[in-house]
């Protein structure tokens, strides 16, 4: 009898498992440096190279220099207000009141932030939610450095190589790209982060921040690093 409850216990368990569904594989869409999107089902960083698994089941090899963004192609169910769209703004350039972040370098996130006019306390948040102020941090994307910038970023701003994680040139090519951000974007700045992380391409075609969940918590998580929002 215990030797059939346990057999009956094992099937039990078994159907359970079985009975619970698998939470389906996000596709990913590409973002090709000249404004090409690519969508892919998967993806394995291989050195300064990606191989893309293509919904067709063919295979795509590229170099990380032609990637611009690689954003998880998950679209928010219900679109939750952003805490900018119910919550006071936020400052976005430099001023000298602005006290040097209480965080890992925060005196070389100040200096780079009053380079660029652009608020230090904003700059920091940044950082923290892109390698939590880690200057060695490499992402599955292949994003590296404080500010998880992609080769091509960081190329675009004469970075490149071992040099994308030196604390000093990673933060003042991607403070310089935040800055390009929100000129483009007339100091909007929840366009400005969302052109950040899914970038700015995206946010001129859908006219605003796009419902990539993966882009609309990052903008949620700044405003809560700052201390603003719901």
């Amino acid at each position: 009898m215990k030797r059939l409850l346990r057999v009956w216990g094992r099937w039990v368990l078994m159907v359970a498992v079985l009975a619970v569904p698998a939470r389906p594989a996000v596709a990913e869409l590409v973002l090709l440096v000249g404004g090409h999107v690519l969508k892919v089902e998967g993806f394995a960083l291989d050195g300064d190279r990606v191989r893309f698994e293509l919904p067709s089941g063919g295979q795509l090899e590229l170099s990380l220099l032609r990637i611009e963004r690689i954003v998880d192609d998950e679209i928010e169910a219900e679109e939750v207000p952003l805490p900018s769209e119910i919550a006071p703004g936020i400052m976005l350039g430099f001023d000298d009141s602005h006290p040097v972040p209480e965080t890992p370098f925060g005196d070389l996130i100040y200096a780079t932030a009053q380079r660029y006019e652009l608020n230090p306390e904003l700059i920091a948040a940044v950082v923290r939610a892109e390698s939590a102020f880690d200057p060695h941090a490499v992402s599955s994307k292949g994003a590296v450095g404080l500010l998880q910038l992609m080769p091509a970023t960081g190329a675009r701003y004469g970075v490149q190589g071992d040099a994308l994680f030196d604390p000093a040139r990673n933060l003042d090519a991607g403070v310089r790209y935040l800055k390009w951000l929100s000129e483009r974007f007339a100091g909007d700045l929840p366009k400005m982060l969302a052109g950040y992380n899914a970038g700015e391409g995206t946010v001129e075609r859908y006219d605003g921040v796009p419902p990539f969940r993966e882009t609309r918590d990052f903008i949620r998580r700044i405003y809560s690093f700052l201390g603003v929002g719901s």
